[in-house]
């Protein structure tokens, strides 16, 4: 049986390329079925973020079944990928490939931490839908232990390590304490649940969900424990929040200097932040020359998150040299 991988990231494609092969959570057990039928696999792990998605897969006969999902993965968007799109891992490459993701070494921020649960959620969707055996049962719990090893005793997650933690860090030297404090999310994808989730976990109170699918609001909501509200409901919020989240795909400005404009009185000139996480905008930059506002978008968040980058990169040599000793150990690679 042979172990390979294929996948695109934050390195090798567009937001726009990486939002066409996205995969939603509740279709993951879905797709990795479809691809093990048509790529005639034995296994298989769908892994999608925001940054990244990943076929993890063993079959009997590796190159044939690599070309058949190729075709599969290139088929789902009608285009044919370069490697300089789509890069291929076999083997021991695809061991030590996981093992760095999941340990945060091959995220756009350098250490960060959602990534270890969210491979974590793809791999017990496979196992619980009987996608996984041996192969990739033992390779992803090495995994998972690997990681664990990497952020104990390396300093890889020193100073923020994703956007949404510096988003956080700038709300409350803002704020003072964000205990107490209100926050409405636009948009419901995966960078607004990490950045509510980061908010609520520092005391945000109350959080309110609004996307232009009500049940994709719903179900974000429930999941960090908010309330969802309609898509053409939100702007009634802005009178009582003090955090505004925006991560949507609209192609347009969905949060324009007239609204904001328009509660300054009945808010009484209360401080408002707002994180615009959007590929392109979500909030109009002449928003952020309101008084009382304080506007981030994504590329600014991420110069702030690289600061501490050079830190943790000299941390990187130290930990491939515990993921080449795990694996050695657990006598996964020679």
């Amino acid at each position: 049986m042979e172990l390979f991988c294929l996948g695109l990231n934050h390195r090798t494609a567009s937001i726009e390329l990486r939002e066409r092969f996205a995969v939603n959570e509740s279709k993951l057990s879905e797709v990795a079925g479809t691809m093990i039928s048509e790529a005639g696999l034995s296994e298989g792990v769908v892994l999608s973020t925001c940054n990244r998605t990943e076929y993890y897969a063993v079959a009997g006969n590796g190159a044939e079944a690599q070309r058949k999902l190729r075709v599969h993965v290139e088929g789902m968007i009608g285009q044919a990928l370069d490697e300089e799109h789509l890069y291929e891992r076999k083997g021991e490459e695809v061991m030590r490939h996981l093992c760095r993701v999941v340990s945060g070494l091959d995220s756009m921020v350098l250490g960060e931490t959602e990534i270890f649960g969210q491979v974590k959620q793809a791999y017990k969707i496979a196992l619980e839908s009987g996608h996984t055996s041996g192969g990739l049962n033992r390779l992803f719990q090495k995994a998972f232990g690997v990681g664990k090893r990497v952020r104990t005793v390396t300093k890889i997650q020193v100073g923020q390590t994703s956007v949404g933690s510096v988003a956080v860090d700038l709300a409350e030297k803002i704020f003072g304490s964000l205990k107490g404090s209100r926050v409405v999310v636009i948009g419901a994808g995966e960078m607004s649940r990490t950045t509510a989730q980061s908010l609520k976990s520092r005391g945000a109170d109350s959080v309110i969900v609004t996307n232009r699918s009500y049940e994709r609001a719903m179900e974000l909501a429930r999941e960090i424990g908010g309330r969802a509200v309609g898509f053409e409901d939100w702007e009634g919020m802005l009178k009582g929040v003090d955090v505004v989240i925006s991560s949507t795909s609209a192609p347009h400005y969905v949060v324009r200097s007239e609204q904001i404009e328009a509660v300054r009185k009945d808010r009484k000139y209360r401080p408002l932040f707002l994180i615009d996480i959007a590929v392109p905008r979500d909030i109009d930059p002449a928003v952020g020359e309101i008084e009382e506002v304080y506007l981030y978008d994504i590329d600014t968040l991420q110069q702030l998150a690289d600061a501490g980058r050079a830190e943790r990169e000299k941390q990187v040599a130290e930990c491939d040299g515990i993921i080449e000793e795990e694996l050695r150990k657990g006598g996964l690679i020679q």
